[in-house]
C-alpha cells in the first residue's frame, strides 16, 4: 500500500519542476514572431500631470500595451499554443506596430486637449534591441485652462426654469474649475435627462451645444452652454399622456399580421389579451405612463423594468405615436410577447468527504402565471442519502443518513395588503409569497426528525438599493424522536447508548425536543443591486428572527404558571411553543482597486438566545463555522464551538461517528473574510479567469447556560484562542452570466488545540505525516486536513 505515496514523492517534484521550465521558455515569445517584428515590452508616459497619469494608460491601443510582468497570459498562451497550436487560452505578446504607435499618441494629445491642456504636445520614440522594443510618448501639456465665466443661454424659458431648479443637484461644471470635456459632456447628457422627465418628447441631444473662449489671457476660458429652440418654434412642445395600449401576444412567437383590439376602454387604458392568459389589473398595475400626465422618460423605465420582472414576458417593447388631431399628446403602445408558462427541472450534486459519500436529487415544477396574475408556483421534491465508507461491500452499503422534503411556493406580485400603497413598484418588483414545506430526517439507530414549515413573507423596495422584507407569519411544526435503544436485549449496546445520551445531552436533547414556533422575521439589505456591479461601496443585510411572545402572551393572559428550570413548559395544541431573539448581520466593504482588481472586507455575526417559555434554541436555529462561503480551511460543522476536541470529549469511535456534523453547532457565531480579487487570464477558453487570495477568521460558541462543555462557551477574554484562521488561493470562472468557484483554504490556526499547538501551518509544514497519523489515533474515524477544497456557483459573497 506504500508504493503509490512513493511513487507520487517521486514524480511530483519532477511535473512541477518541468512545468516551470516549460512555462518559463514559453516566456521567451520572440520566437513565435518573424525577424523584422518586435515585442513591446515596456510603455512609459512622461510629463503627464499626476492626476492622469493612471487615466491616460487607456489611451495607448491595446494591441500595443505590454504585458504585466508578474501576468502570465502571455506565457500560458505561448506555452499552450507551443504545444498544442490552441489560441484558446492566455493572450498573444504585443507586437510593435508604428500606425498604432502614433494613433495612441494622438489620442493622448487629445485626451490631455479634453482636460484643459489646450496647448498639450506629445512625441513618441521607440527604441528596439533584439526583437525588444521600448515606446516613449513624451508630452508638453503647456498651462491647464480653468473656466473664468460660464452663461447659460436656454430659449426656452420653461425649460431653463426646470434646469437652473435641478442643476445644483447634479452638475459638475462650476466657475473656477479647471477645464473639463468630460464635465460638459455630463452637464449635456443631465439636461437631456431632465427634459425628457418633463413632458419634452422630442427634444434631443443635437439642441444642446457649447461655445468655448479660450484666447484669454492667465490661461482662462469662457463657457457659453446654448440650449437651442426647434426651428420655427417658439418653445419646445411638451407633450400630455393619452391613451395607452397594452397588447399581449398570442404566444411566444409574437405578434401575428393583423390584430383586433379590444373595443373596450377603462381608465385611458386599451388592454388586449391575444393570449387569453392574463387577467388585467395584475398587468396594468405596473403600467406607469399614466394618461393625462407629462410625459416622462423614468416612468417609461419603469414600467418597462417592472413589466419584465413578472418573469412571464420574454419581449417587452414600448413604443408612442402621436395623436392623429396634432394635439400636444403621446399615446403609448406596449406590446408584451409572453413566454412558456411551465418548466420542469431536475438537479442533482454527490456530497463526499472523508469516510463519507452522498447524493442528492430533486425535480422542481414551476408555473409562472398560475392564476393568470404572474404568479409564480414552485413545487419541489428532494430526497438524498449519505453513506460511509471503507466498511466493506458495496458504495451504498452502510447508508447511515436519509433526508427527504416536499415544498411548495406562491409568489405574488404585489403586496397583497387591505388597503393600497401608492406608487408601488416603482423602485422594485414586491412580492407577496406562501410557503409551505415538510422536512423529513433520519439518521440511523441515531434518530429521525420531522418538520414542518408554513411562513407569510411580504418583500419589497424603499428605494433601488434598500430591500424589506418582513414575515408576520412564521409557524414551525416540529416533531422526532431519539431511536436510540438503552432497554434493547444487547445490554453493552444498552450501556454505550446510555453514555451516549448522558455525556451529550444537552444536544441530543434538541433532536428528540417536539415543539411549535410561532413568530416572525425582519430583514433589511442595504446595497443588494450593486453586488454585481464593478464600484466602491458598503453592503449590509440585517436579519431579525422572534418567536414565542405572542403565545407567552396570551399564556399568562389565561393565568398560566409554569417553571421551566423542572421542566415544566407553557404548552400549544400539547406541545411547548419556543420564545427566542435570533439577531443576524451581514457587513461587507467593497473597495475597486483599479480594473479588475477588488478588495473585500466582511464581517458575518448572529447570537440566538432563548428565554421566556425555552431554555435552548430549536436545533435548526443554530450556526456552523466553516464551509464554502465562512471560514473555507474548514468544512462545514467541523469547526468549533469555541476550544471544543471531538478526540477529548467523545470517547469512543462510534460516538464520534454518530455525532458527525451535530456536535459541532453553537448559539452564536462570528467570522470575518477578506479577500483580494484579479484577473488572471482574459481569455480561458472564451471567459476570463480570475484569481482571489484569502483569509478567513471565526467560531461559533454557545452563550446559553445549561452545556457540561465549558470550553464551547464565548469568553471575551479568551476570544483570540478560540478563533479558527485559514487562508488560501481561489479561481473563479467568469463566463459572464455565473461564475464557477473552486477555492483552496489552508489552516493556519486551530482552536481545537491548546497554547502553541494551535498553529498548526508549523505542523503542515514540518511533520505533517506525523501529525496527522497522532491525529487519527485519538480521533477515529476523524482525519485531520489541513488542505480543504471548495466548489462552488457564484462568488462566495
Amino acid at each position: 500500500m506504500k508504493a503509490y505515496p512513493d511513487y507520487k514523492k517521486k514524480t511530483l517534484f519532477p511535473a512541477i519542476l518541468l512545468f516551470i521550465i516549460l512555462f518559463v521558455a514559453s516566456c521567451s515569445s520572440t520566437k513565435y514572431i518573424e525577424d523584422y517584428q518586435s515585442i513591446v515590452k515596456k510603455v512609459e508616459i512622461d510629463s503627464v500631470p499626476d492626476k492622469f497619469k493612471e487615466e491616460v494608460l487607456n489611451y495607448v491601443q491595446k494591441d500595443i500595451r505590454p504585458a504585466p510582468k508578474l501576468g502570465i497570459n502571455v506565457g500560458l498562451y505561448n506555452l499552450f499554443y507551443g504545444l498544442f497550436k490552441t489560441k484558446s487560452i492566455g493572450n498573444p505578446a504585443p507586437v510593435l506596430d508604428s500606425t498604432l504607435v502614433d494613433i495612441s499618441r494622438v489620442q493622448i494629445e487629445k485626451f490631455l486637449h479634453s482636460k484643459g491642456y489646450f496647448n498639450a504636445k506629445v512625441n513618441s520614440s521607440i527604441a528596439v534591441e533584439n526583437q525588444r522594443a521600448s515606446i516613449v510618448f513624451n508630452a508638453t501639456p503647456g498651462p491647464a485652462f480653468y473656466v473664468n465665466t460660464l452663461t447659460f443661454d436656454v430659449k426656452d424659458s420653461v425649460l431653463k426654469e426646470i434646469y437652473l431648479k435641478t442643476k445644483p443637484t447634479y452638475t459638475h461644471v462650476r466657475e473656477g474649475m479647471q477645464y473639463d470635456d468630460d464635465s460638459l459632456a455630463y452637464e449635456r447628457d443631465k439636461i437631456y435627462e431632465i427634459a425628457k422627465q418633463h413632458g419634452y418628447f422630442d427634444f434631443a441631444r443635437p439642441y444642446i451645444k457649447y461655445s468655448v473662449d479660450s484666447n484669454l489671457n492667465a490661461s482662462k476660458t469662457n463657457i457659453v452652454l446654448t440650449v437651442d429652440n426647434p426651428q420655427d418654434k417658439p418653445l419646445h412642445p411638451r407633450y400630455i399622456i393619452g391613451e395607452t395600449n397594452i397588447i399581449i401576444a398570442p404566444n411566444s412567437d409574437g405578434f401575428p399580421d393583423s390584430i383586433t383590439l379590444n373595443p373596450r376602454v377603462f381608465r385611458q387604458i386599451r388592454y388586449t389579451d391575444l393570449a387569453k392568459r392574463f387577467r388585467r389589473n395584475p398587468i396594468v398595475r405596473y403600467d406607469f405612463i399614466k394618461a393625462g400626465e407629462l410625459y416622462n422618460s423614468t416612468m417609461e423605465d419603469i414600467t418597462y423594468n417592472r413589466l419584465y420582472e413578472l418573469n412571464v414576458f420574454k419581449n417587452v417593447k414600448i413604443d408612442y405615436q402621436k395623436a392623429k388631431d396634432s394635439s400636444l399628446v403621446v399615446e403609448p403602445i406596449i406590446r408584451l410577447i409572453p413566454q412558456k408558462k411551465m418548466s420542469n427541472r431536475v438537479e442533482g450534486e454527490i456530497p463526499f468527504n472523508a469516510g463519507t459519500v452522498g447524493f442528492t436529487l430533486s425535480n422542481t415544477y414551476t408555473n409562472n402565471n398560475l392564476f393568470r396574475g404572474a404568479e409564480r408556483f414552485e413545487f419541489q421534491i428532494k430526497g438524498g442519502l449519505q453513506s460511509r465508507l471503507g466498511q466493506g461491500g458495496s458504495l451504498f452499503s452502510d447508508v447511515y443518513q436519509r433526508d427527504f422534503s416536499v415544498s411548495a411556493n406562491l409568489a405574488v406580485p404585489r403586496l397583497m395588503l387591505p388597503f393600497d400603497i401608492p406608487m408601488m413598484g416603482k423602485n422594485g418588483m414586491p412580492f407577496t409569497t406562501f410557503s409551505t414545506s415538510y422536512v423529513y430526517a433520519l439518521q440511523k439507530d441515531f434518530f429521525v426528525r420531522r418538520v414542518f414549515l408554513n411562513s407569510v413573507t411580504y418583500d419589497w423596495f424603499e428605494t433601488r438599493s434598500k430591500l424589506h422584507s418582513f414575515t408576520p407569519l412564521n409557524f414551525e411544526y416540529r416533531f422526532g424522536g431519539l431511536l436510540l435503544v438503552t432497554d434493547g436485549p444487547d445490554e453493552a449496546q444498552n450501556e454505550i447508548n446510555r453514555e451516549l445520551i448522558r455525556n451529550n445531552e444537552y444536544n441530543i436533547k434538541l433532536l428528540g425536543r417536539q415543539d411549535i414556533t410561532l413568530g416572525i422575521k425582519y430583514t433589511y439589505t442595504l446595497n443588494q443591486n450593486k453586488l454585481l456591479t464593478p464600484g466602491s461601496f458598503f453592503y449590509f443585510r440585517g436579519n431579525m428572527d422572534m418567536a414565542g411572545n405572542l403565545l407567552d402572551g396570551i399564556s399568562r393572559l389565561a393565568g398560566g404558571h409554569n417553571n421551566i428550570a423542572e421542566g415544566d413548559f407553557a404548552t400549544v395544541l400539547g406541545l411547548p411553543y419556543n420564545q427566542y431573539i435570533r439577531p443576524e448581520i451581514d457587513l461587507r466593504w467593497y473597495k475597486t482597486l483599479g480594473l479588475d482588481k477588488q478588495f473585500v472586507a466582511r464581517l458575518n455575526a448572529g447570537v440566538g438566545f432563548a428565554y421566556g417559555n425555552s431554555d435552548t434554541m430549536p436545533f435548526e436555529k443554530l450556526f456552523f463555522a466553516g464551509g464554502s462561503s465562512g471560514v473555507r480551511a474548514w468544512q462545514a460543522r467541523t469547526l468549533g464551538p469555541g476550544n471544543y476536541n471531538r478526540g477529548e470529549r467523545l470517547a469512543t469511535e462510534e460516538t464520534r461517528r454518530t455525532l458527525y456534523g451535530l456536535d459541532q453547532l453553537g448559539q452564536m457565531h462570528i467570522e470575518t473574510n477578506f479577500e483580494y480579487r484579479y484577473k488572471l487570464l482574459n481569455n480561458f477558453f472564451g471567459a476570463k479567469l480570475k484569481g482571489a487570495v484569502f483569509l478567513d477568521a471565526g467560531n461559533v460558541w454557545n452563550v446559553s447556560p445549561g452545556n457540561p462543555q465549558p470550553e464551547t462557551y464565548f469568553d471575551f477574554k479568551k476570544v483570540f484562542n478560540q478563533i479558527g484562521i485559514g487562508t488560501g488561493l481561489g479561481l473563479r470562472y467568469d463566463v459572464e452570466y455565473f461564475v464557477f468557484r473552486f477555492d483552496i483554504g489552508l489552516k493556519l490556526k486551530d482552536p481545537q488545540f491548546e497554547g502553541s499547538n494551535q498553529w498548526v501551518i508549523g505542523k503542515y509544514i514540518n511533520g505533517a505525516d506525523q501529525f496527522k497519523a497522532d491525529y487519527k489515533v485519538t480521533h477515529s474515524p476523524d482525519e485531520y486536513r489541513f488542505v480543504q477544497y471548495n466548489f462552488g456557483i457564484g462568488l462566495p459573497f
